[in-house]
């Protein structure tokens, strides 16, 4: 056997799984005796529109397949999705069958015109209003659908089904780098990805980076931690941070399969936003404006890698960062080169292994002295 044939033989045993048809209703009944799972958090992830959802059952009605779904069997022998988070909700949703994160029930989807077929207007699923309610034939048409689903089996290498939902969404935009990160993180512990929420929502953290309702719509919020807990104590070289998201994604699977170093990150990562929250404010990851004297514009990853990770650097090793926030956020943006290599953007692994250092120097206690020089 070849090298390539010996390759090519070791992955294929990495993935096993079935191909299973089954029936929309089927589907249904599954997730509403809760074998087919959707993680509370995957709310976040319901971002098709109105139109969207419509065209999905009008593609039903019409008779074309659905591409198939993908789903991981976990070890207690339940389904959680992998590929298909959309399609999925809006069959249940339609239904009125989709559960909001707080277990209660969304109220049946309420459909858009279509372009070969625009009487979905305003039609749903139930309704004490006949002219509005899908016939009892076309519910049938769609409870009766079949889909094809591929499951994931049991025993599956973790980082191969990740690298498996990645392909299964590179053909598209749905979903953001973050977005896939969290599934499989869920994947692969469900308990991590409900710990990485609530270090998103903790006060100190959102009050700091203020950020968009867009970036946290598209779990922007999520990556910060796990940058914050991936990069705050790392050693920096660049080769270990050349293709940065591939290696955030390894390196977040491996974090879901060890607990055992969730306690010591959580501790820092809450003692360096209350620190932060404390001495600094909303405005620290905001660019300072000298000839305005303020700061100004929207949250700079630049200044979250240099003051968050730079103070998170020295609590991490037992010592106090120094306590003058706003002025260290005010002397980073008064470098040059700040404003001139750095505003034209570099690649992650390029900004990192400049702003990484710096911030441990510029956030010590007392300050040591930044320059130009620390940025060429």
């Amino acid at each position: 056997m070849d090298q390539l044939e010996a390759e090519i033989a070791a992955a294929r045993v990495e993935i096993s799984a079935d191909t299973i048809s089954m029936s929309v209703s089927e589907l249904s009944n599954l997730y509403r005796e809760g074998t087919l799972e959707i993680r509370p958090e995957f709310q976040r992830l319901f971002r098709w529109d109105h139109a969207q959802k419509s065209r999905l059952v009008e593609s039903i009605l019409l008779g074309i397949p659905l591409p198939s779904f993908f789903v991981a069997q976990a070890e207690s022998g339940g389904w959680e999705l992998v590929d298909g988070l959309q399609r999925v909700s809006t069959l249940l949703e339609l239904q009125g069958l989709l559960m909001n994160a707080d277990g209660s029930i969304r109220p049946s989807l309420t459909l858009s015109g279509t372009k070969f077929l625009p009487n979905l207007e305003g039609r749903t699923w139930s309704s004490t209003d006949p002219a509005v309610e899908l016939s009892a034939a076309q519910k049938l048409d769609i409870r009766l659908a079949r889909l094809d689903l591929r499951v994931i089996k049991r025993g599956s290498d973790p980082k191969a089904r990740f690298d498996l939902f990645q392909r299964l969404n590179s053909f598209g935009s749905a979903l953001t780098s973050q977005e896939i990160r969290s599934a499989f993180i869920s994947g692969a512990n469900a308990d991590c990805l409900s710990w990485l929420v609530k270090l998103a929502r903790q006060e100190s953290f959102t009050n700091c980076v203020n950020l968009s309702e867009r970036l946290i719509a598209e779990q922007y919020d999520i990556e910060l931690v796990l940058r914050f807990l991936m990069l705050h104590n790392r050693h920096v070289a660049r080769a270990g941070l050349s293709d940065f998201s591939s290696r955030l994604d390894d390196w977040s699977v491996e974090l879901a399969a060890d607990p055992s170093s969730w306690a010591q990150l959580d501790d820092t990562f809450d003692r360096t936003f209350s620190f932060l929250a404390d001495h600094g404010g909303e405005d620290i990851f905001r660019k300072w404006d000298k000839s305005r004297n303020r700061f100004r514009g929207q949250f700079l990853n630049t200044s979250f890698e240099v003051i968050a990770l730079g103070a998170a650097f020295h609590l991490a090793n037992g010592r106090m960062p120094r306590a003058d926030i706003e002025t260290a956020a005010r002397t980073l943006w008064l470098i040059p080169e700040m404003n001139t290599r750095f505003a034209t953007g570099l690649a992650t692994q390029d900004r990192l292994v400049k702003t990484l250092p710096l911030g441990r120097r510029l956030m010590a206690s007392p300050p040591e002295e930044v320059t130009a020089q620390d940025l060429l």
